[in-house]
């Protein structure tokens, strides 16, 4: 277990008395009777720290992962309502800095000549970046005055009157206030609290996988994209290294039954899935699936639940209303932890209150953005020759400026489907004309 512990605050009585995290951002002591664990260190869990701790809550994130995960893919942000979240956080500006820059991606035929181009415009939102680099920046702003405890887990969580007792894998027991399950659509927190993961999780006969490899294309922020039917297979790079690339599968199957930790189980599968397309460069892809080190392998499904809360546990983020790919998942986490801080803020840490505020809240808002992630699978994937060129087809249109804007609008709908409040947490940043502040 690997133990982080960084901080810059002070106490009389249990109260915390700083002003100031090393940051520079104002705090204040409205939850400062608060002892919060998070378990997750991906993307929620760093969010709901980053405004828990600047309320004055004590916040303990603890992690599985012997450290903070790097890369994965690019995720991107979309419409009024992620934008004027990523502002008052103070980091709209740093993910510009680290934004992917992605230019054309080109669906090509089997003997590797272009078939569409879909520009950049249509596919990555208003900023696009690596969950890695997202991910480190929130680690970067919370490490100060955030407790970070890497290699390990919860193991049982028991509540009483007055608290949560938590044991965990390695750690000493302790005794929390609340617990927020960040941990993914395949949260360990949520079957301790509310049940066996078959209850809630939905299969929508897709798998996907990602991997790393060498950019024997020469690709500069471009992608190369082959489908035939049930399975796609795609060679990208986003960042600009001349030497690596990513490499993405999609594929139509029935639900498959493997081990989440026998990755070499799932290069089997993945390999197995490869084999026999008609693109030249699906062996160079096989061959680097063989000495990955960096394997990401899940079926395209999602987390659907009645409640996001069970006494003093709560639900963050994918967790709570996941989608594996193509719902703003992780712009719908920052936009979840941001209204959850606030409604504790404006209970006054009464989490019965504050729960059932931010449920009220943010459920149909989730909902709604998950729902556009349903076809994921068949558009990656076609089933059939006939939908390959439907999709063809719609694609062509789309890259159209007139229709690239109508699809823009579209996309950005979901993500844009909340009246946010305006909390006046401590931290936000200053006010600026691109907030949209609500009354």
């Amino acid at each position: 277990m690997t133990k982080q512990t960084h901080t810059t605050e002070s106490r009389t009585n249990g109260i915390r008395t700083d002003t100031l995290p090393a940051d520079g951002l104002h705090t204040t002591d409205a939850l400062a009777h608060l002892d919060v664990l998070v378990s997750g260190a991906s993307i929620a869990g760093p969010a709901i720290a980053f405004w828990l701790s600047r309320q004055g809550a004590r916040v303990t994130i603890v992690e599985k992962a012997a450290a903070l995960r790097e890369g994965g893919f690019a995720v991107d942000f979309r419409g009024h309502v992620h934008r004027t979240v990523l502002t008052r956080m103070g980091i709209w500006d740093d993910l510009h800095r680290v934004q992917t820059d992605m230019g054309r991606q080109t669906i090509v035929n089997a003997d590797d000549t272009d078939r569409v181009d879909l520009p950049a415009y249509l596919m990555s939102g208003d900023v696009e970046v690596f969950r890695g680099d997202i991910s480190k920046l929130l680690y970067e702003r919370t490490k100060d005055t955030v407790e970070y405890v890497f290699g390990d887990s919860i193991a049982s969580l028991t509540e009483s009157a007055t608290g949560i007792d938590v044991t965990f894998d390695h750690g000493a027991p302790r005794t929390f206030d609340l617990v927020v399950g960040a941990d993914g659509l395949h949260s360990h927190t949520r079957r301790l609290a509310f049940g066996d993961e078959s209850r809630y999780l939905r299969f929508f006969g897709y798998y996907v996988a990602g991997f790393d490899m060498p950019n024997h294309l020469g690709l500069d922020r471009t992608a190369r994209l082959y489908t035939e039917p049930g399975r796609t297979a795609m060679i990208n790079n986003y960042d600009g290294d001349p030497d690596r690339a990513g490499a993405a599968v999609v594929f139509e199957s029935e639900q498959l039954a493997y081990d989440r930790r026998d990755i070499a189980q799932q290069k089997r599968i993945v390999a197995g899935k490869l084999r026999g397309m008609a693109w030249p460069h699906v062996e160079k892809m096989i061959a680097a699936l063989d000495t990955a080190d960096d394997l990401y392998f899940d079926s395209i499904a999602q987390i659907h639940i009645d409640r996001l809360s069970k006494g003093r546990v709560v639900l963050l983020g994918d967790a709570g209303y996941g989608a594996t790919m193509g719902g703003i998942g992780t712009g719908t986490a920052l936009v979840s932890a941001y209204v959850l801080a606030g409604e504790l803020v404006a209970a006054r840490g009464d989490h019965r209150t504050a729960f059932a505020a931010f449920e009220a809240e943010i459920t149909k808002y989730a909902k709604g953005c998950q729902k556009i992630s349903g076809n994921a699978g068949p558009f990656f994937a076609p089933p059939t020759e006939k939908k390959i060129r439907s999709r063809d087809r719609a694609y062509r249109m789309l890259s159209s400026r007139f229709l690239a804007g109508f699809f823009k609008r579209l996309t950005e709908k979901a993500a844009s489907a909340l009246a946010l409040k305006d909390y006046g947490l401590a931290g936000e940043s200053a006010p600026s004309a691109v907030l949209n502040r609500q009354p």
